[in-house]
């Protein structure tokens, strides 16, 4: 066995059995993959992915259990290699930031540029994706951080921190009904909001969730004519007057001319934004450094000691955020 076998095997696993592409993943050629995968099968003497002739249907239930190890044996070697950098004092890395639209493009730009200028030598990369495709990115090592509102603080061996927490905010047109409520936004009521349509975010972003329980616990099914996971576009359709704009706040802080912002955290509740990272994973210094920004207070033994606990769900008693 060698853990060039393992790497194959993790990374065929990854493309979801597509050799081809895992393959390319890897630099190397298809042949090689197939060839490696085979060799570690008859070495440890067991199928590890079920076959219908050329055609991988699947792993096996031993093939799930050497896949498991594999992991557990390259997250260790990568947690050397990093481990080695940072005890040979190498500037040089880089970081992997998962994270939704939101995050990206409302939270984070401040943070990247300060990250920027204290690790020059340090190469950031932003991938976004929806809260359980984040975790997933987190859960696999192809992420270091992770930044969401959903999924993070549920999913099993990610360890997490709440960052900030958010409301959501209605934004319609000047001159619309509901503008009136603007400088009194409790008299906003679930009833008021139902009688028009509604432009909000996709299922999974943004606190949505909070929204479907909201209008479900009223007993009303809201009428949602488009969901976007931009907070940009459901401001631009609830400008042309499509319908009404429910946005996290911190969204609405910016490009919302020519719309009026109302309140209605007394409707939807809080969110909170939560960061993860890996439990297990080694953090270079300047994956923590890069925590602290987006989370001042949290200095490095407090979040070595919050990563190490087992997470119970959402014990911090907020919704998760975006």
């Amino acid at each position: 066995m060698n853990l060039q076998q393992f790497r194959f095997l993790r990374e065929a696993v990854r493309q979801k059995l597509n050799l081809t592409t895992a393959a390319k993943a890897l630099h190397t050629s298809q042949p090689g993959v197939s060839k490696a995968i085979i060799e570690l099968e008859q070495e440890l003497g067991v199928s590890i992915f079920a076959r219908h002739g050329k055609r991988i249907l699947g792993l096996t239930p031993p093939g799930q259990q050497v896949l498991d190890a594999a992991e557990r044996i390259m997250n260790e070697v990568d947690n050397l290699k990093k481990l080695a950098r940072d005890y040979a004092g190498s500037p040089e890395g880089t970081l992997r930031v998962a994270t939704t639209h939101t995050q990206a493009r409302y939270v984070l730009p401040a943070v990247v540029q300060r990250f920027a200028q204290k690790f020059p030598d340090v190469r950031l990369k932003l991938l976004q994706g929806s809260p359980p495709q984040i975790a997933a990115m987190i859960a696999s090592g192809q992420a270091d951080v992770g930044m969401a509102t959903e999924t993070l603080a549920d999913t099993p061996g990610l360890g997490t921190i709440p960052v900030f927490q958010w409301e959501h905010v209605l934004v319609v047109p000047e001159g619309h009904p509901l503008a009136r409520l603007a400088p009194n936004p409790a008299r906003l009521t679930m009833k008021d909001l139902a009688r028009y349509p509604i432009v909000t975010y996709e299922m999974h972003f943004s606190g949505r969730s909070r929204i479907d329980a909201a209008f479900a616990a009223a007993g009303m099914e809201p009428s949602i004519v488009l969901e976007a996971i931009d907070a940009d576009v459901i401001k631009t359709y609830a400008r042309g007057g499509m319908g009404v704009g429910i946005v996290a706040g911190l969204a609405a802080e910016q490009n919302s001319e020519g719309l009026v912002v109302i309140s209605c955290g007394h409707l939807f509740g809080r969110n909170t934004t939560r960061l993860a990272v890996k439990q297990g994973a080694y953090l270079r210094g300047f994956v923590y450094a890069f925590i602290e920004m987006v989370a001042p207070g949290w200095d490095r033994r407090r979040l070595e000691h919050e990563f190490s606990k087992p997470q119970s769900g959402t014990a911090a008693g907020t919704a998760s955020a975006k």
